[in-house]
């Protein structure tokens, strides 16, 4: 279940590497590469990594599920269940929750497009004039990832579990490879790398963080996927190989752009030793359709909770497996899916420009999570105050830095994954208040 739960739970921040370093040291915010703004970056993704995956997602998050089944539906039934019916506190936080749950949809339509085109461009790295082949072959790649759906998680994460096993272990041992030429740049692990790079760049440093939050996809796959796998077997995979391995590379990737300032533009391929290339883009392909798998069978979990809670019409819902309730497959919502990646792949083009997409959706869940979170443990739970609003407050607080540094691409892009959020929350609020109406004119007497 481990070995599975990292195939499909961890596959989208598995690939973050890919892209990560690149955008935040490109044109669009402005940084240069310099050994203060190479630890500054790196720090702060380090301590994103730790703060806000481990401690807020793996630790906190995994404990607040609805029998056994993680994901905003599922927080938004434990805050329904903490408050008081009819009131407007009540009205309010399900508003949140049900336009945190549409965000998911449009981060889920994002995350194969920008992950599978980040990996096949590695070709243009390797042989510039393959570049007219990237978007054809991304195409036939991200089709056959859904046309495999129907088999199910638990075979899907049997085929992809060793591959993305691998794929971390790759990781890893390409950024203790960079990592022995330049160790200093260890030194990244003290956040007062990432404070003075706030201060030395000012706006600039501010406006990075939508580039660094890059590193934190998938974050919100992790506690939706909760159904399909437990607690135990995310939190094994999490601590023991895909942590060490990220951390890893990124620290690989700082000490390259250290050592060599032209690694800048494309630091994960520059990692690769040129004998090796082809055979890690063949690996990265893989791994990056993987990393969709994430938010594929989160959309299917999420999907399925919003018709138990009345907000979606019945869907056909598929069940994959004799021993799994949380296993499903739907078709009608696979296919969607793959006719949103499709139009977003076809209209941006490079994994460049939807780097301008991805980020708002994922900060704006982050936030909605930690404000609903904090109802269910102060009203459900029966936390005590003086511990709740500290931590909620650390979380809330980074969290709302993030989506502020992100809401400036919402021109350049990131107006995408709104609208898909818009459309969704429209239809869930419309079908349950068509149901209410119906039932109140069919009601005896």
């Amino acid at each position: 279940m481990t070995i599975a739960a990292i195939g499909v739970v961890f596959g989208d921040i598995g690939t973050s590497p890919l892209y990560t370093m690149r955008e935040a040291f490109s044109e669009r915010y402005g940084i240069t590469p310099n050994p203060d703004n190479v630890l500054g970056v790196l720090s702060l993704i380090v301590w994103g990594l730790l703060v806000i995956v481990t401690l807020k997602y793996v630790v906190f998050m995994l404990t607040a599920n609805n029998r056994g089944e993680g994901g905003m539906m599922a927080l938004l039934a434990l805050v329904l269940r903490a408050t008081k019916r009819g009131s407007k506190k009540r009205w309010l936080l399900m508003v949140l929750g049900l336009f945190g749950a549409a965000l998911f949809y449009g981060d889920g339509v994002i995350t194969p497009a920008i992950s599978v085109l980040s990996a096949v461009e590695g070709l243009q790295v390797a042989a510039p004039r393959l570049e007219p082949f990237v978007i054809p072959l991304t195409l036939i790649v991200v089709i056959g990832l859904f046309a495999i759906q129907r088999k199910g998680t638990a075979k899907v994460g049997a085929l992809f579990g060793p591959i993305t096993v691998l794929w971390f272990g790759v990781l890893g041992a390409l950024g203790i490879l960079n990592l022995c030429e330049y160790p200093q740049v260890l030194k990244a692990m003290d956040p007062t790398y990432a404070m003075h790079f706030f201060i030395n760049n000012k706006y600039l440093g501010f406006i990075a963080l939508g580039a660094v939050v890059l590193a934190i996809t998938g974050t919100e796959g992790i506690y939706t996927d909760m159904g399909h796998f437990g607690t135990k077997p995310i939190r094994i995979a999490w601590s023991c190989w895909v942590l060490p391995a990220l951390l890893l590379n990124y620290f690989g990737q700082g000490a390259l752009i250290l050592s060599n300032h032209e690694a800048v533009y494309h630091p994960f391929y520059s990692m690769v030793p040129q004998w090796a290339l082809y055979p890690v883009i063949a690996l990265a392909t893989l791994s990056t359709v993987i990393a969709s798998q994430a938010v594929i069978s989160g959309t299917f979990s999420l999907t399925r909770q919003a018709i138990q809670l009345g907000y979606c019409p019945r869907l056909n819902i598929l069940h994959t497996s004799e021993s799994e309730i949380g296993q499903i497959y739907m078709p009608w919502v696979n296919w969607a899916l793959l006719a949103g990646v499709i139009g977003l792949i076809l209209g941006f083009g490079s994994s460049s420009n939807l780097a301008g997409a991805y980020g708002v959706a994922i900060t704006g869940m982050m936030t909605i999570d930690t404000i609903l979170v904090f109802i269910v443990v102060t009203t459900l739970w029966k936390w005590s105050r003086w511990v709740a609003i500290p931590l909620v407050f650390i979380f809330l607080f980074i969290d709302l830095s993030l989506f502020s540094a992100n809401s400036v691409k919402l021109l350049d892009g990131g107006w995408f994954p709104v609208a898909i959020a818009l459309l969704l929350f429209t239809c869930f609020t419309t079908w349950r208040r068509g149901r209410s109406i119906l039932n109140r004119r069919l009601a005896p007497g």
